[in-house]
């Protein structure tokens, strides 16, 4: 994926959770880590009602195995705030992405990558959602 070989990526990322599932169960860290991947190479393909789909099953997973405040979690809800605002779902990224942000701020810190480029997504959230005086103290 990080050389834009999405398709490969794709293929690999179907084939890699298929066997973390059926050697680890559908539930293990390593499956569900596996599964945000393909979620992510899935949006990079615009196919961005497969991600959503995987994602919001992952997340609830990572929920429930790994807790609300997991770093693997929180990179999981990022992954479904951005496909849900790709598919135009701008209320539910924002509700999303705002939790997401507020634990991700608590947890990694407001420097850390993923923080920062959850906060760029939910500023363009909230654009969509004309809520224009919240987007520019974000994007600052």
């Amino acid at each position: 994926m990080g050389l834009g070989q999405y398709e490969q990526a794709r293929q690999l990322g179907e084939d890699t959770l298929t066997r973390m599932r059926r050697v680890l169960g559908d539930d293990h860290p390593y499956a569900l880590r596996s599964a945000y991947i393909l979620a992510t190479t899935l949006g990079e393909l615009g196919q961005y009602e497969r991600a959503r789909q995987l994602s919001e099953d992952t997340l609830t997973r990572m929920r429930r195995v790994l807790g609300d405040d997991h770093p693997q979690t929180l990179a999981s809800a990022y992954i479904l705030a951005t496909t849900l605002r790709e598919l135009g779902q701008y209320e539910r990224a924002r509700q999303l992405g705002e939790d997401t942000l507020t634990r991700m701020r608590r947890v990694l810190g407001d420097d850390h990558p993923h923080t920062l480029r959850l906060a760029t997504h939910l500023a363009a959230a909230l654009a969509s959602l004309s809520e224009h005086d919240q987007v520019h103290p974000l994007d600052e």
